[in-house]
């Protein structure tokens, strides 16, 4: 792969691996179809998460354990070959094991009796639609009136192979495995269907159950923000069987920054047409977004700055003058904007005419490449399957019952720019979306369909807030707080299946590119070697005896003596040849990687010959270290002790190197950031001041509503200098009891959204690490030094209580220097108690609680 994968995605290839493996193996054995879904949620990189799969289907793959299908027959299938040209370009890009020539459109001169083995072939329903050429015979009509049902067996003119005979052939080849991935596989599916109503069944239902005497294809992979529909029909099949789907956790990619984590929308306070003035915010929203993105571009140094958009969408049956009059609009209040920015993608395809203004047709994939779009007229069409990573604004002319539409358009406009997020810049990381025709009530069924979903859309992961209010770092506040609030030490989620020899050799490649360390690569591989040679020398018996495991294959010989009805049984040794010793070398490799194992074979095989002096020698060498190298990987120790020294030297060179990586650009330090997070085990990260924070400012109950309570000191304030919150009975007793405090200055309300100014802390809940965040920090000046306290008002009500609180007792353990208090408080029999968790004996007893109650009844609590 030429990306480095997310944990989620790693985690989602390695379940989805696991399915195929199961559905390839119940096929060839038994003729058994099988079929499963990966749902995640727009941008989470499901096109990514393929072409990993893919390789490791064509390839195989060590990191996965999984071995290659070599009649792998990949069909990639969706309802628009636009689609499937972006998704073509998206694996080229990604994968880079899977050569352009594997990717296949099929197009209407295709003519084969079979797919190719190790081929991705890329096809839409007009293809299989009844009069494509793919199908259709001579004289279509009385071919149809003579087949009936039969209709995939006919034969088209010229043609010796209909789509539907090469996908059968193919699914009949017992060397070859046909796999059938459905993009966006809620669209095409209907209803579900059974056998007797194949003949009003959908084209994807035909794939999926066979039609007319082809069969259904044997594995069906169906990917999709939402698969709720698919799922029913998969349910409702034929003799197939559904495995476990693949359900990647929204929260994950929210952590990751791969989509933004606010969605801002406006809208008009009251009744009536407020067409212009939010065409004109919209402007000013695009104006401001260009110049923020011009500037951190600057500011990082990077010429590749991102060039926003502004999707601007219309109703199905537009009035060319009221467009024309908004782009009259946008122009005037945006004189910078060259003159030849807007483009449409309409269904007609062809240059249309808004007011004075000739508007030209791009197609839909090719908008985010061209950076001279910077006003895209839009109707439906692109709310299906189009990501637009730069599309920063929109403006909807959409009537206040489309509301399907919108939602749909701002779940294709959720993807960040840079794929990452922009440290504690609110405004870079997130979307606007204006609504001049909808009410407030409307634009609630908004909201409430992008945080809860539908059939056809994933819930949105992060924040959406109606007419909020930017936040501001405080000017009050001192520069030796905001120091003091960087210097915090937050967490990381640990990944499951992190190995410290390939988080060691990515640091390694990062250090050498950014020349903090030159041949970083080769010291690291040098300090491993030892490390293995030392190894060696403490288990010299133990490899010995491993060693001669690998050399040697035995087995036992049935002998029958078929006059006597005796059996006996003879044992025979025989030397191991290469293929056997390469199977034992492979499974130590995936111990201490590939990459090491390599290099010390090399290390191992130098040391008794050189390949320049006797390249003989020096071959025999390399085969003797091979086989070195899989008698170490067999004996118990080695993994742990090398996983540990790798972790070691990682560890040192992050401290080490520490002070030169904050110096690198935001984009540099991404990298090395997602390095660090490369642990089985939670790992420091500092907080990044935040630069801009946005805040609703009103809160609507039924028919009411009411501006929010606003707090002043907070480290974030708006021009008035105060801080807008709704805080529930018990947090609004801690703030106001810790304002009280002597020395106190300010106070942060710790957000509960991943982001790098966000404290976050790890905790254990059914075996699997999640993130806590603590509701509040104080800031308090003591002998002229700067003191931190945090406090967070803890639920008892809900089922994760304990491992929170013991997520927070074992992060004091580790950071309690870092703070001067750090209290859990939480309410018992109507009154407020503290958990004071610098304190061993209280942090003792919550490793050893088996309820939180108790804990904060009893007496190591005191009264808040």
């Amino acid at each position: 792969m030429k990306f480095t994968l997310k944990d989620y995605q790693r985690d989602a290839v390695r379940d989805a691996l696991d399915n195929l493996k199961w559905a390839r193996q119940a096929w060839h054995s038994g003729n058994r179809p099988h079929a499963f879904s990966l749902s995640a949620v727009t941008g989470a990189g499901k096109t990514v998460m393929a072409a990993a799969a893919f390789e490791a289907l064509f390839n195989g793959d060590d990191e996965f354990d999984f071995d290659a299908d070599p009649g792998a027959v990949v069909i990639w299938f969706s309802d628009d070959p636009s689609l499937n040209e972006q998704t073509r370009f998206r694996l080229m890009e990604a994968s880079d094991r899977i050569n352009h020539t594997d990717m296949v459109v099929v197009e209407n001169t295709f003519n084969r009796p079979k797919f190719n083995a190790r081929k991705i072939y890329f096809l839409n329903t007009q293809k299989l639609g009844k009069n494509s050429l793919l199908v259709r015979g001579h004289d279509q009509a009385e071919i149809e009136a003579k087949a009936g049902n039969l209709l995939p067996d006919t034969r088209p003119d010229l043609r010796a192979y209909t789509i539907w005979d090469t996908i059968q052939n193919t699914i009949e080849d017992p060397d070859l495995t046909l796999y059938l991935v459905l993009d966006e596989a809620h669209r095409g599916i209907g209803s579900p269907t059974t056998a007797s109503q194949n003949n009003k069944s959908t084209i994807v239902q035909r794939l999926i159950n066979g039609s007319g005497g082809v069969p259904g294809i044997p594995i069906v992979w169906g990917i999709s923000a939402t698969v709720e529909r698919f799922n029913r029909a998969i349910e409702g099949a034929v003799k197939r069987i559904k495995l476990p789907d693949v359900v990647v956790d929204s929260n994950k990619v929210q952590e990751s920054g791969l989509i933004k984590d606010t969605i801002l929308l406006d809208i008009p306070d009251d009744v009536g047409d407020f067409d212009t003035v939010l065409v004109r915010r919209g402007a000013d929203k695009l104006k401001a977004s260009t110049e923020a993105w011009a500037e951190y571009a600057k500011q990082q140094g990077d010429s590749r700055k991102v060039v926003p958009l502004m999707v601007f969408q219309v109703p199905n049956t537009p009035d060319p003058t009221e467009i024309g009059h908004a782009l009259d609009t946008i122009y005037a209040r945006y004189p910078d904007l060259p003159a030849g920015s807007v483009a449409h993608v309409f269904g007609e395809r062809t240059m249309q005419r808004f007011g004075n203004r000739d508007v030209v047709y791009i197609e839909p994939q090719r908008v985010q490449d061209s950076t001279w779009v910077r006003i895209l007229i839009a109707k439906d069409a692109i709310s299906t399957g189009w990501d637009c990573p730069r599309a920063e604004v929109m403006v909807s002319f959409r009537a206040a019952n489309d509301r399907t539409h919108i939602t749909q358009l701002l779940g294709r406009m959720v993807r960040s720019p840079l794929a990452r997020r922009i440290p504690g810049d609110e405004r870079l990381n997130a979307v606007d979306c204006l609504l001049p025709r909808f009410n407030r009530k409307t634009v609630e069924s908004v909201v409430d369909a992008l945080m809860s979903g539908d059939d056809t859309l994933a819930a949105t992961p992060g924040r959406i807030l109606v007419n909020p209010v930017e936040m501001k770092p405080n000017l009050s506040v001192s520069t030796t707080v905001w120091e003091a609030f960087e210097a915090l030490p937050s967490q990381t989620r640990p990944q499951r299946g992190a190995k410290p020899a390939k988080r060691l050799t990515a640091l390694a490649q990062e250090l050498a590119d950014d020349g903090i360390l030159e041949n970083a690569g080769s010291k690291a591989h040098a300090v491993l070697h030892a490390a293995l040679d030392r190894f060696q020398d403490s288990h010299q018996d133990k490899i010995k005896a491993k060693r001669e495991s690998v050399m040697t294959v035995d087995g036992k010989t049935v002998v029958a003596d078929l006059k006597g009805k005796a059996k006996t049984l003879e044992e025979f040794w025989e030397d191991a040849d290469m293929a056997v010793i390469d199977d034992a070398y492979r499974r130590a490799a995936r111990a201490l990687t590939p990459d090491i194992s390599r290099s010390y074979v090399e290390h191992l095989a130098n040391q008794v010959a050189s390949v320049e002096e006797d390249p003989e020698a020096f071959l025999e060498a390399i085969v003797e270290a091979r086989v070195t190298v899989a008698g170490l990987g067999l004996v118990t120790e080695i993994e742990a002790y090398f996983d540990a020294e790798a972790e070691s030297l990682a560890r040192a060179w992050l401290i080490r190197f520490g002070p030169q990586i904050k110096l690198l650009t935001d984009d540099r330090k991404e990298s090395y950031r997602q390095i660090v997070e490369m642990s089985n085990e939670p790992q420091d990260v500092d907080l990044v001041k935040p630069e801009a924070k946005f805040e609703p400012t009103t809160v609507r109950e039924k028919e009411q509503e009411t501006l929010l309570p606003t707090w002043k000191y907070h480290l974030l304030c708006d021009e008035k200098g105060v801080y807008p919150a709704v805080l529930n009975d018990w947090e609004r007793e801690v703030v106001e009891t810790e304002c009280k405090r002597k020395g106190f200055t300010f106070w942060y309300r710790n957000p509960q959204q991943p982001g790098q100014s966000s404290l976050g802390i790890a905790y254990i809940e059914a075996d699997q690490y999640r993130i806590l965040r603590p509701d509040f920090l104080f800031f308090a000046e003591e002998d002229g030094k700067v003191l931190v306290d945090l406090v967070d008002p803890h639920g008892l009500h809900l089922s994760d209580a304990l491992p929170k609180l013991q997520g927070l007792a074992q992060y004091a353990e580790t950071h309690s220097s870092s703070f001067r208090r750090i209290e859990s408080v939480a309410e018992v029999k109507g009154k407020l108690r503290a958990l004071d968790l610098t304190r061993m004996d209280v942090r003792q007893a919550i490793n050893a609680a088996t309820d939180a109650v108790s804990l904060f009844s009893g007496t190591l609590a005191n009264d808040y």
